[in-house]
């Protein structure tokens, strides 16, 4: 029998190797993912996919659930440089276009990651309608989740649903890098108090980006960070921050931080968080 989401229990690791799965489930292309989200999961899903985004709407009796996928964009895993660190300071900005009024809600002084919000303005009209059509057909809580860039997306796709007036159950990311700055997570730490929660393996790099310094970072992260797997014990990153001069990082720093970066991708796979949830207790 598939597990089910508790909806009374609050950041509970049963909750989270649900949604967790379903990031996985994510990955897959839609002839794969579709079944597996039904044997897995039980959740009758379809995936909506423009661009480099992609995700899963599904849903069944009693909760709906939407997954945004992780991305190597814009196209390749390098590409995730120019994102993360060498445009990190450039794409922190104000939010425009025709999202931007529902961003700057936030607050006159939040800021967000361009690329995370172009990514989002991309996919954003399928999703929304898909939730909005499975909604006024059976009203259920409605859970966001997301892994690696997808974490992002799902911390801001939250946040339109609320300002779209559709009721927001509970955020879980696992992964996600950070979406702007102290303004903006405090607006969204406000608005889902007690609802978003995000797991973090302190091997995982991704976490720690986007970031221009490693002395003082314009960015940050929401709150609740729950901690999965083993504490980092390398010295690696303070000996990179040792070196770094001023605010910004140099190239060489920069290419170092990358370095360091890729050797440890293999603590942000969404398989190697899962490796961390126990099989929940039956109840």
């Amino acid at each position: 029998m598939p597990p089910v989401l508790h909806q009374d229990a609050l950041g509970d690791i049963r909750n989270a190797r649900f949604l967790g799965l379903a990031c996985d489930l994510a990955y897959y292309p839609e002839a794969q993912g579709v079944p597996l989200f039904q044997e897995k999961l039980g959740l009758a899903a379809k995936m909506f996919s423009v661009g480099n985004t992609q995700a899963y709407v599904g849903g069944n009796d009693t909760d709906l659930v939407v997954a945004f996928r992780g991305t190597e964009a814009p196209t390749s895993i390098e590409g995730l440089k120019d994102w993360l660190l060498t445009d990190a300071l450039n794409l922190l900005m104000l939010p425009e276009g025709r999202m931007g009024t529902d961003f700057a809600a936030a607050g006159v002084q939040a800021r967000f990651h361009k690329g995370f919000m172009d990514a989002l303005v991309d996919i954003w009209d399928p999703v929304y309608h898909a939730v909005v059509a499975e909604t006024e057909r059976l009203d259920r809580p409605l859970w966001i989740t997301g892994h690696s860039l997808g974490g992002s997306l799902a911390l801001l796709a939250a946040w339109l649903f609320r300002r779209k007036f559709i009721s927001v159950h509970q955020i879980y990311t696992f992964g996600g890098p950070m979406i702007g700055n102290a303004a903006a997570t405090a607006a969204f730490d406000k608005t889902f108090a007690n609802r978003l929660f995000r797991y973090v393996n302190p091997l995982d790099p991704i976490p720690r980006l986007p970031t221009m310094s490693l002395i003082a970072n314009e960015f940050g992260h929401c709150e609740k960070q729950i901690d999965v797997g083993p504490p980092a014990t390398d010295t690696l990153w303070a000996e990179i921050s040792a070196g770094a001069v001023g605010s910004i990082m140099n190239l060489t720093i920069m290419n170092a931080v990358w370095e360091a970066v890729l050797k440890r991708l293999g603590a942000h796979a969404m398989t190697q968080y899962l490796t961390h949830f126990d099989d929940p207790p039956q109840t």
